[in-house]
């Protein structure tokens, strides 16, 4: 007889004892039962020495205190926080923590169970855990799986503010890349990804990076297999100011509250074209070198001239040939292509950011409604206008990653 899967939430913990009371109660509401919680409560062990860090050491002990106390449903408690289990050494921080959750789960489940990364500051419908688990039953070839998202707004105006001008951002991007029906159109957020065990061993587990250990765990996931994009449940992440990572929401919301969005630009939705048309020259470059938008970047990048020799020697099919094409222009060699390919486009803020506008409005009808009724009035970053526009580009982000709801 054949056991349903089970899911095992993996969730990493510093300084959220508050937080982290209402987590539990949301998950004691949940509709599906399978599931134990596996927490890594963690902090640098040397914080104990330092007066102004005394506070977060004290909160672990709470968190640490609450966890151990009877709930509804089993709690596997790491802790990498209390006297002489802190964090020594290079080995620290959120990446960590998460590594250890996901890797004591997969010691204790079974391959076709279910891991599903969490974070204490984000809000999950009461069906979260049975539409993950009717996601990977409906369709077994699943592998893993990236969650829609959506910030409720603090009522405090620079966190709002902040957090509404990031998501444009993350939207337009997404909304282009979904256009261009390019495999990478993920938006990896750690409080809503979700993969197989047997999966989670197959890509070697997640990588304990300081920062982006989300984004370079989900990019693994889908070169491996088919990557699910969408589902009718949201998780709602809590907007806030935070320097944890060196890069995100947190430090971009810091950033952008001081006037620099530098690291987080609208880009042309020229360079989107320009990275499709790169994509469709695989089939080509099977038989031939030629030129694409991204050759010159790539030469560059790689440090190397003959970008598909090699690979015409190694795979003698087109379809492993362009399997390896694919692997190589990945999530993350796109995005450093936009940062350089914008530098030479002339940049304006609200410009490039209706450029984008203008351009959803030219292939999609919905859009075009919406752009006939709203159009653009005075400043386009405004608050009232940025509350607009990210329910808009919520909305159409989130049809288009429906028709996308598999990224192979």
């Amino acid at each position: 007889m054949k056991i349903a899967p089970h899911i095992h939430i993996c969730l990493p913990v510093l300084n959220e004892y508050k937080n982290l009371q209402k987590f539990i109660i949301q998950f004691e509401k949940q509709s599906f039962i399978l599931f134990s919680l596996y927490v890594c409560v963690n902090q640098a062990e040397e914080w104990w020495e330092q007066e102004d860090k005394l506070p977060i050491c004290e909160d672990n002990a709470k968190s640490i205190s609450y966890l151990s106390s009877p709930h509804d449903f089993p709690i596997h408690i790491i802790d990498r926080s209390s006297r002489g289990n802190g964090w020594v050494g290079k080995k620290n921080g959120v990446g960590w923590a998460r590594k250890l959750t996901m890797d004591k789960a997969v010691a204790i489940g079974h391959s076709e169970d279910i891991i599903l990364s969490v974070d204490a500051d984000t809000q999950y419908p009461a069906n979260y855990l049975q539409s993950i688990y009717d996601l990977f039953v409906q369709d077994a070839k699943i592998i893993g799986h990236s969650n829609p998202y959506y910030h409720p707004l603090t009522g405090k105006p620079a966190e709002d503010s902040a957090i509404l001008r990031y998501e444009l951002y993350m939207r337009s991007y997404a909304i282009n890349m979904l256009h261009i029906d390019n495999p990478y159109a993920f938006s990896a957020i750690g409080s809503g990804m979700a993969c197989t065990i047997a999966q989670y061993k197959k890509v070697g587990g997640i990588s304990p990076k300081a920062s982006g250990e989300d984004f370079y765990f989900i990019q693994r996931l889908r070169k491996t297999g088919k990557l699910s994009n969408y589902n009718e449940t949201k998780v709602f992440p809590q907007a806030r100011f935070s320097d944890r990572v060196n890069f995100g929401t947190g430090p971009a919301m810091i950033k952008g509250n001081k006037g620099d969005w530098s690291s987080y630009p609208f880009y042309s939705p020229i360079l989107f074209q320009q990275i499709e048309q790169s994509y469709q020259s695989f089939d080509d470059l099977y038989l031939k070198d030629i030129e694409t938008p991204m050759t010159a970047f790539l030469q560059k990048q790689l440090k190397r001239s003959d970008l598909w020799g090699p690979f015409r020697k190694n795979y003698k099919t087109k379809a492993h040939f362009i399997r390896a094409c694919v692997d190589l222009v990945d999530g993350l060699r796109i995005l450093q292509f936009l940062k350089e390919a914008q530098k030479e486009i002339p940049y304006c803020e609200e410009e490039n950011f209706m450029e984008n506008l203008r351009f959803f409005a030219t292939f999609d009808e919905e859009f075009k409604d919406y752009w006939k009724e709203i159009g653009y009035s005075g400043n386009i970053l405004s608050f009232e206008n940025m509350k607009t526009y990210r329910d808009i580009l919520t909305f159409i982000e989130y049809k288009y990653r429906k028709q996308n709801a598999l990224l192979k």
